[in-house]
């Protein structure tokens, strides 16, 4: 059997601010943008993986979710608990460097972990962790 991952989602609660942080100061490219206002779904995706993208969705939008699991995700949401992305890069501390001329939320400096992987961190505008490492 042969699977690939195709794409994976990321709450966004802000559309304009997410299209920014995951093109401006990432570099990712967009693939789709549908919807509007609050209920927009955006398809990012890095330009060497055509197949592979990050879907921004709105939480809101799925009619099985009751008001108090929306208010529960949106808690989390905010304080970073709810979701987070691992991505990779050739040269970690120069795609740090844009994220940062960008003014986005450091989690953490470029930092050589105990386990072997040099990585760094970023919130993104919904509060989804981003892990950005040494490929």
């Amino acid at each position: 059997m042969d699977i690939t991952i195709h794409a994976s989602f990321l709450p966004t609660t802000d559309p304009e601010a997410s299209l920014a942080f995951y093109r401006d100061a990432l570099g990712l490219e967009v693939r789709q943008d549908v919807g509007q206002g609050a209920m927009r779904w955006i398809t990012i995706g890095a330009p060497s993986q055509p197949g592979t993208s990050i879907v921004l969705y709105p939480p809101a939008a799925d009619p099985n979710i009751t008001e108090d699991e929306q208010q529960t995700i949106a808690e989390m949401m905010a304080k970073g608990t709810f979701a987070s992305v691992l991505l990779a890069t050739p040269d970690l501390d120069a795609a740090f460097e844009r994220a940062q001329a960008a003014d986005v939320e450091v989690m953490q400096e470029p930092t050589d972990q105990d386990w072997g992987v040099r990585d760094c961190a970023f919130r993104d505008p919904a509060g989804n962790t981003v892990r950005l490492q040494q490929s």
